[in-house]
């Protein structure tokens, strides 16, 4: 597929995350661009906006004209994530359009380009801004396709004048394997996505698959510790090749060294909390130096990252109320999460709004969600978010619930949780979940503001 000759291209599931960095893309380049998901959303809207024709009906009399028939300048993106009985995508399979996943078209656009990749369970959407706002603040620059809204760009795709490219690579479905980068990072090879990996085992077995798909000459960054060969290591650790040393809270900002075995840069800034940022962003500051750029950007770049929307996004900062939104939705980046809240505010009471994501995560991981989730002070549990997925029968909120040994611990819905909020004022809020938990956000910040 040459991108020079399409002229149209139709995204199937445009709302995901993803997708909508890639519809961006395109209509940058000026090909006409629409797409369907199931759910409007801010980020649909604001796809919308910008220009992008979106149907919310799963039907093929919905389409635009340019779609009803077979175009060989034509391009349908889709998910995976989108049902195989789709009326939408299955008009596209039996009227022979050309269909590819979105990390196939990844795989296109990065074919010819200096191609730096970050992959893992947890951290790739936070460690893979981190390296495109370095490359941009410092003037290197870059295009990158991300899988959050960059709080400093507000957006999830930049775009370069040069051949560099950033790409968020996704372990879904394999997904990562088109890729063939040049620089890559594996942040964490946690148990994950079992419905389609079946086992830890075959999900280390796709990330050394990904590793080796590294071009001639290509550098493999990976947490010290994850079983990957011919890999430089990087941790919080005085044993890594690539170290974060002296990590230190002053205020609302943490402090640390990096270290390697050229380079020495003292006291960077972050405002990112916990010592997992800290790790991704001393994996960020390395592939920087790696392309030459002068330390001092570098240190500058770090310290006025704004982070990424639902990662560590303070919703309400004042000096009664804290309220604290993320988009963990994994045991361990729950962990993660709540160390860094405890860092930070290790005297205040901590409240947690937890959506689970997927019947199937919470199946296989639920005795792990019960051991995190009881270390905080109050828990509130919303129903389990179904994305792709049928219900499961005995899998629901209770059955986590009845795991976690907290006693302050409640099932609500939303309209209950808001209404909780507004009654109780909790002086530290955190709310956690890849769902639909963002729809709360607002009207749980007017309740504070108005409390």
């Amino acid at each position: 597929m040459e991108l020079s000759k399409i002229n149209r291209v139709f995204f199937v599931g445009i709302g995901g995350i993803g997708m909508s960095a890639l519809a961006r893309y395109f209509a940058k380049r000026g090909q006409v661009v629409c797409g369907y998901d199931k759910t409007r959303t801010k980020l649909t809207e604001t796809l919308e906006q910008e220009g992008i024709l979106i149907t919310y009906l799963d039907e093929e009399s919905s389409l635009p004209d340019g779609f009803l028939g077979h175009q060989d300048d034509t391009l349908v993106v889709y998910t995976p994530a989108i049902p195989k009985d789709s009326n939408i995508l299955n008009h596209f399979i039996n009227r022979g359009f050309t269909l590819k996943k979105r990390s196939e078209v990844l795989g296109i656009i990065s074919r010819g380009m200096f191609c730096i990749a970050i992959a893992g369970t947890h951290g790739k959407t936070t460690t893979s801004s981190i390296v495109a706002h370095i490359l941009k603040d410092t003037g290197y620059d870059c295009t990158a396709f991300l899988g959050g809204i960059t709080s400093n760009y507000n957006t999830n795709v930049l775009f370069g004048k040069n051949n560099v490219v950033v790409v968020e690579a996704d372990e879904y479905d394999r997904s990562f394997l088109t890729l063939h980068p040049d620089v890559a990072v594996v942040t964490s090879m946690d148990a994950d996505h079992l419905d389609i990996y079946g086992d830890k085992s075959h999900l280390e077995e796709s990330f050394r698959l990904f590793a080796g798909q590294l071009k001639a000459k290509g550098i493999l960054y990976a947490h010290e510790g994850l079983p990957l060969e011919k890999s430089i290591g990087y941790a919080a650790s005085s044993t890594a090749a690539v170290k974060a040393e002296n990590l230190r809270v002053e205020g609302s900002r943490f402090f640390f060294d990096y270290r390697d075995s050229t380079q020495n840069i003292k006291n960077i800034s972050l405002m990112l909390p916990g010592k997992h940022n800290v790790e991704n962003t001393t994996v960020a500051i390395a592939i920087a130096l790696q392309l030459g750029i002068d330390t001092e950007k570098v240190k500058l770049a770090v310290a006025n990252f704004k982070g990424v929307k639902r990662r560590f996004e303070y919703i309400v900062n004042n000096d009664n109320q804290i309220y604290i939104d993320d988009y963990a939705h994994h045991p361990e980046e729950l962990r993660v999460c709540f160390d860094a809240v405890r860092q930070l505010y290790p005297d205040k009471k901590l409240t947690v709004i937890f959506q689970p994501h997927l019947f199937t995560r919470t199946r296989d991981f639920a005795d792990e969600f019960a051991k995190v989730l009881s270390t905080v002070d109050e828990l509130m549990l919303l129903e389990i978010y179904p994305a792709r997925e049928l219900p499961i029968d005995g899998i629901n909120a209770q059955f986590l619930l009845d795991k976690i040994t907290l006693a302050d611990k409640k099932i609500g819905g939303k309209d209950l949780v808001v209404q909780y909020v507004k009654d109780t004022k909790p002086e530290l809020i955190l709310t956690v979940g890849a769902g639909d938990i963002d729809t709360i956000i607002e009207p749980l910040k007017n309740a504070l503001n108005n409390a």
